[in-house]
Parts: C-alpha cells; sequence; structure tokens
C-alpha cells in the first residue's frame, strides 16, 4: 500500500517546503493530487486570494511538479469543484480542460490521473485524453455497485463513499466488483468529516464558489459550517468517533482491498505528522491531528488519546450495523480516550 497525498504551494520562508516532505517519504508516495491555479476545486484557490494573484505560484508549482515527476511520482489533477456555475457544460470549460491538461504535457511531463466530480470533465478528457486516468471524487459520494456502474463509461476508478470506510464486507464487495470490470477502487483514510453531513453539498458550492463568496457583504456572526456548530456542544462530541476515518494502526487491515489510499493533505497544518503516522502505522498524540479538519481546537483543551483505544476497536466498528441510537461502544471509548486534566 502506497498514498495519495494533497500538494502544498510552498509559500512562507518559515515553512517547509512540501518538496522536502514528500522527498522523506518517497517510497511511500505513488501520487500527488494538486488543483490547477484558480481554477475551482474542492478546496481554496491556490494562487488567488481576494483578487491578490501571486504571480510567481504557478512557476513554483510547476517547478514541484517537474521534481515530483523525476521522483516517478505520478501526478493527479485535480477538477473537483461541486460547482461549475453557468460553464458547466460549456465548450468554455472543456476548452479550459484541454487547455490545462495540454500546458501539463508540455510542462511537466503531463498529468497521469485526473480526479473530477463533474460528469462534463470525465467525458472531455476521456474523449481527448484516453491514456489519463479518470477519478470520480470522493466527493461524488459513489458508494455502491450500481451508483459504479451508472458511470462506468466516464471513469477508470472511484474513490470510495467515505461513509463505507468502516464496512470491510461493503468494501470487499465494491472491490470484486472493481476488479471484475477493470475499475480501480481508491479510499480517503484521514477525512475529519461528519458522517451523512446533511451540510456538504452547501459546504462544497461555498467551496467552489469562494472567490465570489469573499467579494460578498456575507452573515456576521455566523459559522456556516455544520461539523463545526454541532461540535460546540460537548455532549455531540461522541459524533467524531463515528466518522469515516482509520487509525494508523488499522490500516493494514486494508491492504487486501486498497493499493493507493489517499491522505488529506492539502489544507493540513502538518502534513509531516501524516504522513509519519500512516506510513510507520503508529500515531502517540492526539488523533484529531491526523484528520483533516481536525477538530483540535472543538476539543481543546481535550484531546483524543490515540494510545488509549481498546483492542477491539477495528473488530467492533467495522463490522458495526450502525445503530447508533441503540449502542454506546463509541461514548464509552470517548470517555475512555479522551485526555488532559479538564476532561475528567
Amino acid at each position: 500500500m502506497r498514498f495519495a497525498v494533497g500538494y502544498q504551494l510552498h509559500e512562507d520562508e518559515g515553512e517547509e517546503p512540501f518538496i522536502d516532505i514528500v522527498r522523506d517519504y518517497q517510497a511511500h508516495i505513488a501520487e500527488v493530487y494538486f488543483p490547477w491555479g484558480d481554477m475551482p476545486s474542492g478546496r481554496s484557490p491556490l494562487t488567488t486570494r481576494r483578487g491578490y494573484t501571486d504571480w510567481g505560484a504557478q512557476a513554483r508549482m510547476e517547478a514541484d511538479l517537474r521534481a515530483l515527476r523525476a521522483m516517478g511520482i505520478g501526478l493527479d489533477v485535480l477538477f473537483n469543484a461541486n460547482c461549475y456555475g453557468h460553464k458547466a457544460i460549456s465548450r468554455q470549460l472543456e476548452s479550459q480542460i484541454i487547455s490545462v491538461l495540454d500546458h501539463l504535457g508540455e510542462s511537466v511531463g503531463g498529468a497521469d490521473t485526473v480526479t473530477t466530480t463533474s460528469l462534463a470533465v470525465a467525458r472531455t478528457v476521456k474523449r481527448h485524453y484516453p491514456r489519463i486516468e479518470v477519478r470520480a471524487s470522493v466527493n461524488m459520494r459513489i458508494g455502491t455497485i450500481l451508483g459504479m456502474e451508472y458511470v462506468s463509461e466516464l471513469f477508470d476508478g472511484y474513490y470510495i463513499q467515505r461513509e463505507l470506510n468502516r464496512n470491510i464486507r461493503e468494501l470487499a464487495e465494491t472491490k470484486a466488483w472493481a476488479d471484475a470490470n477493470d475499475k480501480k477502487l481508491y479510499l480517503l483514510a484521514n477525512s475529519g468529516c461528519l458522517n451523512y453531513c446533511p451540510g456538504q453539498t452547501f459546504h462544497d458550492n461555498l467551496v467552489a464558489h469562494e472567490q465570489e463568496i469573499s467579494e460578498m457583504r456575507n452573515i456576521e456572526g455566523w459559522v456556516p459550517h455544520v461539523c463545526w456548530q454541532y461540535l460546540r456542544d460537548r455532549s455531540h462530541w461522541v459524533a467524531a468517533m463515528r466518522n469515516s476515518w482509520i487509525r494508523p494502526e488499522d490500516l493494514h487491515h486494508y491492504e487486501q482491498l486498497f493499493p493507493v489510499v489517499k491522505l488529506a493533505t492539502r489544507m493540513h497544518a502538518q502534513p509531516r505528522l501524516v504522513l509519519e503516522a500512516y506510513t510507520a502505522r503508529r500515531h502517540y498524540g492526539n488523533l484529531l491531528d491526523l484528520l483533516e479538519p481536525s477538530f483540535s481546537s472543538a476539543f481543546a483543551p481535550c484531546f483524543v488519546d490515540n494510545r488509549r483505544f481498546p483492542e477491539d476497536w477495528f473488530t467492533r466498528t467495522s463490522t458495526c450495523d450502525q445503530r447508533c441510537a441503540d449502542c454506546t461502544y463509541c461514548a464509552d471509548v470517548l470517555d475512555r480516550v479522551l485526555a488532559q486534566a479538564p476532561c475528567d
């Protein structure tokens, strides 16, 4: 098993260059995924903030991509915005995708993979770049064989819906279908997002339109994210235990299912910490620090001590029927793993 890690553009002098981190873990990294400039994606734009463009950013990123290519690491370009607005099925968007992929071919040796939420983007890549793997983003929430079948002509691979991460039986079934149909299956290991979050579509649309939204006079004193609002109440903290993240110590159970596992590091404050934990298959600190979003600040001054998890954690959670209203297991484990004197 190797990892797909999210690119970070080196900006501050005191900041460790992302390329140096990748070099240190090169043997464990299969690919690096990255957005393109100011194009909408599943996270904030890379080179522009509130109208101010870092004009040197593109050159720095391309130099990093060439260095990654020289290391033998695959390149996965993200066109994974939840919304492309009025351009969603336009020739303009098609031309923009072609332009980016042509430029990558000329400047860094090409992209190996395109990960997208857009059926239009998938169609464009399939038609014009048959050698590039087209992968369905985790934000498409494809979690069934039926769902994969519906779009099998557009996609070569799928990020499985996060909520299936702890259902080993269903993962094995979807993997069997993928193998039989010459498709690839991928998993995101360290998402901190709430399972079945009703605000995900709203949130993803906010991110897709972040540049426009940042120029508006927006509602004051309101956090528009379900997770941060919900976890303000300590009685809701157990929800964080029921999510899709996989502890580094449990990752070996997925070896036969996923040759490549994604780690969310694009916006992570400590990408080296994440890579060290998952490559070593152990972590001795706050489990929340490995996740994106981490919610460490929501739990502070408490933290989730990864060393305190019971030995049956994986067995219980990977065979669970998710009837949470009838079960106290996650709440009991939360009581056990919470650390720091004010929590007692």
